[in-house]
């Protein structure tokens, strides 16, 4: 099955696209919303149309206590229009701790300064290794 998983944020969107039977994932772009404006829809779209993916996940911003953080309800409006313009089967996914993770795995003098889609691709990871039988 091929997923695409999204760590959506209000500047920007991390991308990561996933293989469950190779059980491999990879950061895939990095978009950014304050450009592209109303024509982020049509990039989402496109990225769809081009990976094919079986099954998208949106990443949950959950409080450390488990209860929906304030930035749940722009994830939430994200979630729906995102199901509404692709029509494929979408799922919330428990996202605590994948920006701190991300940043430790960058190394020091990187020059990447964004870890939206590496962000994406660890809460990818997370549920295979939890959703998909070995």
């Amino acid at each position: 099955m091929q997923i695409l998983a999204f760590d959506y944020g209000t500047k920007h969107i991390g991308v990561a696209v996933g293989q469950t039977i190779t059980r491999t994932s990879s950061p895939l772009t990095i978009l950014n919303v304050q450009q592209e404006g109303p024509d982020i829809w049509r990039t989402i779209v496109q990225l769809v149309e081009e990976w094919k993916p079986d099954r998208l996940l949106v990443g949950q911003p959950l409080n450390m206590d488990g209860t929906p953080s304030e930035m749940m309800k722009k994830v939430n409006n994200f979630y729906i229009k995102l199901q509404a313009e692709t029509k494929i089967a979408c799922e919330l996914v428990d996202e605590r701790l994948t920006s701190f993770e991300a940043k430790q795995l960058l190394e020091p003098d990187s020059k990447f300064t964004r870890i939206d889609d590496l962000a994406a691709k660890i809460f990818l990871d997370n549920w295979m290794e939890h959703n998909v039988d070995s």
